[in-house]
C-alpha cells in the first residue's frame, strides 16, 4: 500500500479545506442571496446556522477522516462494518465525480473569459471573437485545460500538490478580491450596492425563505456531504486540535464569502448606474452564470480602457476559486483508487481525470439536455 500523505502545517490544511469550500458558488451565489434576503440580517442568520448546524457536520467528516486515515469508501466501510457503508462511499465518489464533470465545464468558461481579457489587452480581435463564440470545440478545449491544471496539482500529492498550491492560490484569491473591492468602491453607484448588501432588514429574520436559503448556503458553502472534507481530514496530523482547526476552516470560508459580497453587489449597482440591467423581470437580482458571464462583462465594457484590466483580474480570481475546489473533488476518487485498488498516484490521477473529462465531453455535446440534469441530479437528489 502506498504511504499516505499528510498536511505539513495547520495553515496548509486550513487554506486547502477553505479553498475546497469557497468555490464559485460562494462568489456568485452568496452575495445575491444576502442582498435579496434582508442584507446583513441574512448574514447574521447564516452565521448562526453555519455554526449551529453545518459546523457539527464538518466536524463529523473531519473526525471520521482522521480516525480512519482512509479514503471515503474504506472510512465509511470501517464505521458500518458492512456493505452499506462501502456502497455509500462509492456513491459519494461517483457523485463528486459527476459534480466535477459539470464543474470543469464552468471552470473552463472562467479560463475562456480570462483568456479573452488577456488577448484583448493586445488587440487580438479575431481571437477574442472565437473565445466569446459558444461552441463544442471551445468548451471541450478549455474544459480539458481546466482538468489538466487540476490533475497537475493533484498528481503532486498532499504536501507537494494540494497544500503547496493552496497556500499560494488562496492568499492570491483574497488579495485580488480586495483589490477589486477598492476599485469598485470608488465608482458611481457603489454606495447603493453597499447599502443593499450591508444594511439589515430585521423584519426578514423569521421569513421562511430567508431561513431556508441561509440553511442551504451554510451546508453548501462548507463543501459538506461529498467526501472532500472527510478525505482532507484523513490527511490531518493527529497532533492537531480538531474543534479549533474546524472552526478556522469555517471562519475562513465564511470570511471569503462575505468579502466576495463586498465586491459583487457594489459592482452590480455600478453596472446598474452605467445602464446595465441587473434585475430579472420579477424584480430579483440576476445571479449565477448570467451574472458572471453577462452582467459583469457588460459592466467591464462600460468603464473604458481600465475595464480590460478589471476583467482580467476578476476572471483570474474566478479561475483560482474554481481550481481550489476542483482539486479537492478530484482527490476523493483518486484517494480511493490509490488506497483500495493499489494504483500509483500518477496513474490514478490520469485515469480519474480522463474519465471525468470524458463525462464532461458527453455533457458538452448534449449540453441542453444533460447540463441542467446532471446539476440537479448531483446537487438536489444525490
Amino acid at each position: 500500500m502506498a504511504i499516505r500523505g499528510e498536511f505539513s502545517s495547520r495553515i496548509g490544511f486550513v487554506l486547502a479545506a477553505a479553498g475546497s469550500a469557497v468555490g464559485l458558488g460562494n462568489i456568485w451565489g452568496f452575495p445575491t442571496k444576502v442582498a435579496s434576503n434582508g442584507g446583513a440580517a441574512f448574514v447574521l442568520v447564516y452565521l448562526l446556522l453555519a455554526f449551529v448546524l453545518a459546523y457539527p457536520v464538518l466536524m463529523a467528516e473531519l473526525i471520521i477522516g482522521r480516525s480512519s486515515r482512509a479514503n471515503m469508501v474504506d472510512a465509511l466501510g470501517k464505521i458500518s462494518g458492512n456493505f452499506v457503508g462501502r456502497a455509500t462511499g462509492l456513491w459519494g465518489c461517483v457523485t463528486v465525480s459527476l459534480i466535477l464533470a459539470f464543474y470543469a465545464i464552468v471552470g473552463g468558461w472562467m479560463l475562456v473569459y480570462f483568456a479573452d481579457a488577456a488577448v484583448s489587452l493586445f488587440g487580438l480581435t479575431s481571437a477574442s471573437e472565437w473565445l466569446l463564440t459558444d461552441s463544442v470545440t471551445r468548451n471541450a478545449i478549455f474544459c480539458f485545460l481546466f482538468m489538466a491544471l487540476t490533475a497537475f496539482i493533484v498528481v503532486g500529492g498532499v504536501k507537494a500538490g494540494i497544500e503547496k498550491w493552496s497556500v499560494r492560490l488562496m492568499p492570491t484569491l483574497v488579495l485580488l478580491i480586495i483589490a477589486l473591492i477598492v476599485y469598485v468602491s470608488f465608482q458611481p453607484g457603489a454606495i447603493e450596492g453597499w447599502s443593499a448588501y450591508l444594511v439589515p432588514d430585521f423584519s426578514r429574520v423569521l421569513d421562511p425563505d430567508l431561513l431556508i436559503n441561509a440553511m442551504g448556503q451554510a451546508f453548501f458553502s462548507m463543501s459538506l456531504g461529498v467526501g472532500t472534507m472527510l478525505v482532507y481530514g484523513s490527511y490531518l496530523s493527529k497532533k492537531e486540535n480538531l474543534p479549533s482547526i474546524g472552526a478556522s476552516v469555517a471562519l475562513v470560508d465564511i470570511g471569503v464569502a462575505v468579502i466576495a459580497g463586498m465586491l459583487i453587489i457594489p459592482a452590480m449597482y455600478v453596472a446598474l448606474n452605467n445602464g446595465v440591467e441587473i434585475f430579472t423581470p420579477d424584480g430579483a437580482l440576476i445571479q449565477g452564470d448570467t451574472l458572471i458571464f453577462k452582467v459583469l462583462p457588460a459592466l467591464f465594457d462600460t468603464i473604458g480602457g481600465v475595464g480590460i484590466f478589471v476583467a482580467f483580474t476578476f476572471f483570474a480570481l474566478m479561475a483560482i476559486a474554481a481550481v481550489t475546489s476542483s482539486i479537492s473533488m478530484l482527490e476523493v476518487p483518486v484517494a480511493y483508487m490509490v488506497e483500495s485498488k493499489g494504483l500509483v498516484r500518477k496513474k490514478a490521477v490520469l485515469l480519474m481525470a480522463s474519465i471525468i473529462f470524458g463525462l464532461s465531453c458527453i455533457i458538452i455535446v448534449n449540453f441542453s439536455t444533460l447540463f441542467g440534469f446532471v446539476i440537479a441530479l448531483t446537487t438536489e437528489y444525490s
